[in-house]
């Protein structure tokens, strides 16, 4: 769970907390935020139109010869249920079985030619097909790309190669630990909530699909309306607009309206459990954050971070109890922030983390390590959007979370208006009512201690 980065950050991290001797917990919640606003420094290499019905953001990138174009299908498992989770992966896997214009083989073929490829990837708030070409053989590309949406077969032996395909991996997720532990933590952590849904499915949703249901589903949900289009790459709007208009823009309009999801109502603290016989224990636990258009996201990025940085220090390196240990920060409308633990001492590990959780919100870090975190995202932030494919993400995140695609431009800005008292504002709101699953031997660990987050 802990990658190259978040190793590379760990030392960084471990800033000093100056603890205060009097401390008050806010009792006053701020106002609600205003709706942010576009960055000072304009982004002139990105525009946004209207296509028929379509929504399309461009961002020109004239430095290397790589297209990146990803459709968003918006509403993720909001469009779903418990029977049908699962149902828009199974679609949009099954379109590459054929379209209209190119049979299985012959869709296959034209890709390698071409050197493209296409991918499908499922997520709460949206399901993205997403094209990587050469803008020599973009428009080529985005032809099978396109009629995968408007035109695909759809017959039996191909959904039923795909759903195969799909039930191995779902089966595969409940013999791994880590899978299986992502999976429940987000289950637990908003139960009775869409976000409870899988965008992936279950054994039991996957296998009760019809193919009927997916040609329904196909008329009326891959609707223009549901469509955001972002591209990044050396290609003119001329041309987009050209491509688009004579492939997607032939759908349906649709009536969706895309909405921000709200957060889940307050709940108590508290854990799922598993027990299983394994060689270590694996927890998971998630808390929901602020919207991402309130100025305290950015404060509780930090946070998250910090905090991080201070479970490795005392998890890992001075107690060695354990190989990975983390405070993940996951971006969505609002944010959602964990913690992530394996350990043959569970016990231990939640006194500690509940111990830096505390101090965090007690205390102060140091300016001086405020600056150096902040620096550090910094860098990682361009590193992290180097690639087409990166930037045209984080356009679409601004657009959908944030309401403009320009706010991205902000993200540095947000960072550096962070001060040490935001961050333990951040901790005292938003570092309680933890979710936790836990898989393992559940007899060595107090269960009260979950109830303690």
């Amino acid at each position: 769970m802990i990658g190259t980065r978040r190793a590379m950050f760990a030392m960084l991290l471990c800033v000093p907390i100056a603890v205060q001797a009097q401390f008050t917990p806010p009792t006053t919640p701020r106002p609600a935020p205003a709706r942010p606003t576009a960055s000072a420094n304009p982004d002139t290499l990105t525009t946004s139109f209207n296509v028929d019905g379509v929504s399309v953001i461009l961002r020109r990138v004239t430095a290397n010869s790589v297209v990146a174009a990803n459709v968003y299908l918006l509403g993720g498992v909001r469009q779903l249920t418990p029977e049908t989770q699962g149902l828009e992966l199974l679609l949009l896997e099954a379109t590459e079985q054929g379209t209209a214009r190119y049979p299985r083989e012959a869709l296959r073929q034209k890709m390698a030619r071409l050197g493209s490829a296409i991918g499908v990837s499922p997520d709460v708030d949206w399901s993205t097909i997403s094209l990587r070409s050469t803008v020599a053989n973009f428009d080529s590309s985005w032809a099978i790309l396109a009629d995968r949406l408007v035109a695909p077969r759809l017959d039996s032996s191909g959904v039923e190669r795909v759903r195969s395909q799909i039930l191995s991996a779902v089966k595969q997720r409940a013999e791994s630990p880590d899978a299986l532990l992502e999976y429940l933590a987000d289950s637990s952590a908003f139960a009775g909530h869409p976000y409870a849904l899988s965008p992936v499915g279950t054994e039991a949703s996957i296998q009760a699909i019809t193919r009927a249901q997916l040609v329904q589903y196909k008329a009326d949900h891959i609707v223009r309306s549901r469509m955001r289009v972002v591209i990044v790459g050396n290609v003119t709007r001329e041309r987009v607009e050209r491509l688009v208009r004579s492939t997607l823009a032939t759908l349906p309009a649709g009536n969706y309206a895309w909405t921000l999801p709200e957060p889940p109502t307050a709940r108590v603290s508290g854990a799922t459990f598993v027990n299983r016989r394994l060689p270590t224990n694996y927890l998971q636990g998630y808390f929901v954050g602020p919207l991402a258009t309130s100025p305290e996201y950015a404060a509780l990025r930090l946070a998250s971070a910090v905090l991080s940085g201070r479970l490795f220090s005392e998890v890992r390196e001075k107690y060695n109890l354990t190989y990975a240990v983390d405070a993940p920060f996951r971006e969505r409308a609002f944010a959602v922030g964990g913690l992530y633990v394996t350990t043959t001492q569970p016990d231990a590990v939640l006194n500690i983390m509940q111990r830096e959780m505390r101090a965090l919100q007690q205390g102060t870090i140091s300016q001086e390590g405020l600056d150096r975190l902040v620096q550090q995202f910094i860098v990682n932030y361009f590193l992290d959007n180097e690639t087409n494919a990166d930037q045209a993400d984080m356009l679409a995140r601004a657009s959908l979370y944030q309401g403009d695609y320009r706010v991205a431009a902000n993200f540095v800005d947000d960072l550096r208006a962070v001060t040490p008292e935001d961050i333990r504002q951040a901790a005292v709101r938003y570092f309680r009512n933890v979710r936790w699953a836990f898989i393992g031997d559940a007899l060595r660990v107090d269960r009260r201690l979950f109830e303690r987050f």
